[in-house]
């Protein structure tokens, strides 16, 4: 049932600390992955706080989505970015951040000091429906808003089946729905507007802070002189951290994960491949059955499901003892810090100077047209994220080769579906049935 009109003026502007307040919020309770992630921001800045329109958040996301690197993280430094200037983009991209790194850091250590723990275990074994189930009711939420006619609906289900059938590359995927939406903005314009030609998608939610018609704020107009001031002091950060590491691991850190964080089309899992075969078979960081822990861990905290390189990180770093045997711990918090810097530097970068590029071409459905396209793709790619992630929670044992062997999880599947009614029919939070169905999964474990 559509949200009840709240009223008819807009907000009035969040104070910076008020904002501060929900960035770190966002960053404890941000599971699900980017779908979830993506959906308790609409959520929240959209439907509930209204500091921006349905259509502006949607054109921000369309930019998002094109850039490598975790969309969810760069979708919230955009909009910190247009309310509170550039500390505001800092500010939201790095407490979306800062949780999960420290929590991670913390489980990491756990993991290698004390090994298998039966009672995380059993926390883990109920959060996973919870993730499935929270990604699926994502996929159905933003899906049902961005996905506003046939045109876009069909672009959808080819993306689903391009990734799922016929395991087509994301970087094609989204290469090919851009020209689809170019063709079609030129063939059928009303299709492919942002919300898909059905008039003020915000309607039912009222005037927002950063409605439709609001022009961009003056931090946010182009101007080549800042774009080029903007780009030399990323450089220089950039040199100066890379200088700061030691030689060795670190360092070798710092490059790959720079390399690796221009190459993440299409999010965690398109990246994982080559985290795994420079961590595992290159570098010697860890081992195969450790980097599929350390997915296990970036799945279950809150968080972009990126942040896995933390835990390469941590444990490539202990592993190759780089500040000696006694400094383990230390030296695998410098490598989670490490990784986690050189892999997120971008997402600022992409944002706080193509920002004003994407502002100024708002409303020109000769841009707008292609990343609805996109957009309209990346939601079926997100469905095959679902799909994978059911997969591998309801047929633990189940493999390319043999897909259903070892028997179908029953526990897990009736779980993730109790999940699913209390999302979509009671209206919980996405943390509520998380943590309730982590409590759920340690008592079944510590009974059985």
């Amino acid at each position: 049932m559509p949200a009840m009109r709240p009223g008819s003026t807009p907000p009035p502007a969040p104070h910076f600390i008020e904002a501060l307040r929900f960035w770190l919020k966002l960053g404890f309770i941000s599971f699900g992955g980017p779908a979830g992630q993506i959906a308790v921001m609409h959520q929240e800045l959209v439907e509930r706080r209204r500091w921006i329109s349905e259509r502006r958040f949607l054109h921000a996301l369309n930019y998002c989505m094109v850039l490598p690197g975790p969309e969810a993280t760069q979708l919230a430094i955009y909009i910190g970015w247009l309310l509170h200037r550039t500390r505001g983009g800092i500010v939201a991209g790095v407490l979306f951040v800062l949780p999960s790194l420290f929590i991670l850091i913390g489980l990491s250590y756990v993991y290698m000091a004390y090994g298998d723990l039966p009672l995380v275990a059993g926390v883990f074994a109920g959060v996973k429906p919870a993730v499935v189930a929270v990604v699926a009711f994502a996929v159905w939420r933003i899906g049902s808003r961005a996905l506003k006619n046939a045109a876009l609906w069909l672009i959808a289900a080819a993306a689903f089946i391009a990734i799922f059938a016929l395991g087509l590359p994301f970087p094609a995927i989204v290469l090919g729905a851009g020209v689809v939406g170019w063709i079609g903005g030129r063939i059928a314009p009303d299709q492919f507007q942002v919300g898909g030609g059905h008039g003020a998608a915000q309607a039912d939610y009222g005037p927002a802070l950063i409605d439709d018609d609001t022009p961009p704020p003056a931090h946010a107009r182009f101007r080549p002189r800042r774009m080029a001031m903007l780009l030399g002091i990323f450089l220089a950060v950039w040199i100066v951290a890379f200088a700061l590491l030691p030689a060795g691991t670190l360092r070798d850190m710092g490059l790959f994960f720079t390399k690796a964080a221009y190459v993440t089309f299409g999010g965690a899992y398109a990246v994982l491949p080559y985290v795994y075969q420079a961590g595992v078979e290159h570098f010697h960081w860890l081992t195969g059955p450790q980097m599929i822990d350390g997915l296990g861990l970036g799945e279950t905290t809150p968080g972009p499901l990126i942040m896995v390189v933390a835990f390469v990180g941590f444990v490539g770093a202990w592993t190759q003892q780089v500040f000696g045997p006694h400094a383990l711990l230390l030296a695998g918090a410098a490598g989670a810090v490490v990784a986690t810097f050189f892999t997120f530097l971008s997402c600022f970068l992409f944002i706080l100077v193509g920002g004003p590029l994407v502002e100024a071409t708002r409303g020109d459905l000769r841009f707008t047209a292609p990343l609805t396209g996109i957009t309209a793709a990346v939601v079926g790619v997100v469905l095959n994220l679902a799909v994978f992630f059911a997969w591998h929670v309801f047929w633990t044992h189940g493999s390319a080769t043999a897909p259903f062997v070892g028997g179908f999880q029953w526990f897990d599947a009736l779980l993730a579906l109790a999940a699913w009614l209390a999302l979509w029919e009671g209206r919980a939070s996405i943390m509520t049935v998380v943590l309730a169905c982590a409590a759920i999964g340690l008592v079944h474990s510590l009974i059985l």
